[in-house]
Parts: C-alpha cells; sequence; structure tokens
C-alpha cells in the first residue's frame, strides 16, 4: 500500500462519528447495516451521516449496496486489513516478543478476512496438574 493510500484511509477514520461508523460496521460484520439503522445506533441526523458515509466510502473502507429501498453500508475487510498490515508490517524491528501481542489479537479476530464468516471462539487450554 502506498503511504499516500493509508494516510487518505486514516484521516477518514480519524474523526469521533465516522471511528464509530467504522466500528459499528466492522462488529456488524460483512452483513452490513441499513444506512437508517446506523443513524439510530449512533444518533446521528441522516444527512450528517451519509456526508460520513462518503468519506469513508472515497477511502474504499466501506462499501454500498441496494436491497429495496435500503442502502446497506459494510466494511471492506480487504481494504481495512491491508491498512492493518500496512501499519505493522515492520513492527518493533521484527522482534516477536514485541509484536507477539499484536499477532494474538489478530489471531482472534472476529472474521476470516478472505471470507467474512465469523471465526470459532479459541479453546482454551485446560490446566493440568
Amino acid at each position: 500500500m502506498e503511504t499516500e493510500t493509508a494516510v487518505k484511509r486514516l484521516s477518514a477514520i480519524a474523526h469521533e462519528a465516522r471511528l464509530d461508523v467504522f466500528r459499528l460496521l466492522v462488529k456488524a460484520g460483512p452483513e452490513g447495516l441499513a444506512a437508517g439503522d446506523i443513524a439510530r445506533n449512533l444518533s446521528i441526523p441522516a444527512n450528517t451521516l451519509s456526508a460520513q458515509l462518503l468519506v469513508l466510502a472515497n477511502a474504499g473502507l466501506v462499501r454500498a449496496r441496494r436491497d429495496g429501498r435500503s442502502i446497506i453500508y459494510a466494511i471492506n475487510f480487504e481494504t481495512m486489513r491491508d491498512l492493518l498490515v500496512f501499519l505493522t508490517e515492520d513492527c518493533c524491528g521484527s522482534r516477536a516478543e514485541i509484536c507477539a501481542p499484536l499477532a494474538g489479537i489478530a489471531s482472534r479476530a472476529c472474521c476470516d478476512p478472505k471470507t467474512g464468516e465469523k471465526n470459532e471462539a479459541p479453546a482454551r487450554s485446560r490446566r493440568r496438574g
């Protein structure tokens, strides 16, 4: 990813309302949410939400699709993954002990970035003793 693209995407989420929208859509998963549901969930006026969604869409972070009379917005998980990779690809000079917590978080991510399907909850190890 080019730095200019990363800056555009980071700028898009560097606003409280847009970050709230982004996080809500991440939670919604690949199915996304109708614009009206987003507005109600976040108590954002429709015209303000429309402007925020446009910024996120122009940065490639969200996609819109029509479903009857509704417009459904969903995260572009591939773009989100690419941005996260860009931010962490040279993590800590390849010092595994520093990057290990990040790898653990990534392995517990809620959705498979390729399929958008929810991952199974990780099995907990049992203590013997």
